[in-house]
């Protein structure tokens, strides 16, 4: 299911001091049914989201499929959560490099970023890689960035981690608000999206009602299991709880049956394995206008076997 904001952007104004948006009354959301009507200077753009790539299958679903789909669903950015792409835990300079040169634009990550130091020279060599904002302050790389568009739309890219069943890190809530202090909504980038890897599905919710009308999507990583609860905010901000993963599905969340079982059975320790077998790619699509920075659209983009597809036709 698509859902879409109803009709042009009525209600909407920018607000002089913040610039973020001020919604009237409620939106109006339809069905992949209906019809969303477009002003004459209405420019939209579209993103997509994917989640938690892991391991080799979830680089070869990257290879496989985003050529194909940032044709047909005319893309103007791909942001990928790669944090995970190393061996199913981790990311190196060289998978982030391969995953670069499949079309992706951003790649996020979360609490795995550490797991191979070597990462650490690649986060402070570009900004296309990023790691999340609330690790303490004088940690190595960027946690947002601002990717500019082939039509010179700038797509303003946060990376947040959450702390409930977490590692401790610094409060989210508060490093989003910094973020938004120094480079807000239409002045230093035309749209904001957040990746928030986090496990309690009521932080995501929490995060999104929080940053709901002053960026343009919320969406949660880290479960690798994705959601149904796709949907645009009051204030136009979209939402879901979980983008789901990228790799192989007939597996305990990206590992091998066989390799989790046993602890899960006995609590003895194993060495979990990085399961190999043909993957699904699972995401989420954005459409968003570039004058207001509103969510318009949002529907979840899954390619792939063991998981029905959706948003690709």
């Amino acid at each position: 299911m698509c859902v879409r904001v109803a009709g042009g952007v009525p209600g909407v104004e920018r607000h002089p001091i913040t610039a973020t948006m001020v919604m009237k009354g409620p939106v109006e959301t339809m069905s992949a049914g209906g019809v969303s009507q477009k002003s004459e200077n209405e420019q939209l753009v579209s993103v997509l989201m994917v989640g938690d790539v892991c391991g080799r299958s979830g680089r070869k679903c990257l290879k496989r499929f985003l050529p194909g789909l940032r044709e047909r669903l005319n893309l103007d950015c791909i942001v990928v959560n790669g944090e995970n792409a190393s061996g199913g835990i981790g990311i190196t300079g060289k998978v982030a490099d391969e995953i670069f040169a499949s079309g992706v634009d951003v790649i996020t990550s979360g609490n795995h970023i550490w797991r191979y130091r070597e990462i650490i020279s690649t986060l402070e060599s570009t900004t296309r890689l990023i790691r999340p904002q609330n690790y303490p302050p004088g940690t190595p790389g960027h946690g947002f960035t601002v990717f500019p568009t082939a039509s010179g739309v700038r797509i303003g890219v946060m990376n947040l981690l959450g702390r409930i069943f977490m590692d401790p890190v610094d409060c989210p809530f508060r490093a989003a608000d910094q973020i938004l202090e120094r480079a807000e909504l239409g002045r230093a980038a035309d749209m904001w999206l957040v990746d928030f890897h986090a496990e309690a599905t009521s932080e995501k919710a929490a995060m999104a009602s929080h940053l709901n009308g002053r960026v343009s999507a919320v969406v949660g990583t880290h479960t690798h299991v994705p959601t149904a609860d796709h949907r645009i905010l009051s204030n136009g901000t979209g939402f879901m709880t979980d983008l789901g993963m990228t790799g192989c599905i007939d597996s305990v969340i990206g590992m091998t049956v066989e390799s989790v079982l046993p602890t899960m059975t006995t609590r003895m320790p194993n060495r979990f394995q990085t399961a190999d077998g043909e993957g699904s790619l699972s995401g989420v699509r954005l459409t968003v206008e570039v004058k207001t920075g509103r969510c318009r659209e949002i529907q979840p983009v899954r390619c792939g076997p063991w998981l029905e597809e959706a948003g690709i036709r």
